[in-house]
């Protein structure tokens, strides 16, 4: 793949301040095949086009909402092409479910917590109720 204007393209290093990432997360993309291998100048260097910046923004945002690796495969198309939007809403739905299972738990994470560090009286001793309560066989 040649570059023919280098205006259009942009360096590694350029590309992730531009997107506000870091280099080893652009290198990792391309080492997985969620970033196809980028053009590069006549001395080796990786230019980056418009299309590899978009492409890479889209999976920055769907990591930054918590998909995996896979479903950013599945929504990018890798493997089979790209996905209808049914598809898409329905891979949605079951993260969109896996985060609020996640959250309950967490709630229930707090409450527990809240409920032992209730018996601590935080003194400046080594008797503590609630170190006593994660040590305890219930």
């Amino acid at each position: 793949m040649a570059i023919t204007s280098p205006r259009a393209a942009l360096k590694r290093a350029e590309l992730a301040g531009r997107l506000g990432c870091n280099l080893e997360t652009i290198r990792y993309y391309e080492k997985i095949e969620l970033l196809p291998e980028p053009a590069r100048t006549a001395s080796g260097h990786r230019l980056y086009s418009n299309e590899d910046q978009v492409r890479l923004r889209f999976i920055l945002r769907a990591r930054s909402l918590g998909f995996s690796v896979e479903d950013v495969r599945s929504l990018l198309g890798i493997n089979d092409g790209r996905p209808s939007c049914a598809e898409v809403r329905a891979l949605a739905e079951a993260h969109r479910g896996d985060i609020r299972k996640r959250i309950a738990d967490l709630k229930q994470m707090d409450r527990r917590l809240g409920e032992i560090m209730a018996g601590c009286t935080g003194a400046e001793t080594p008797d503590c109720a609630l170190t006593d309560k994660l040590f305890e066989d219930s």
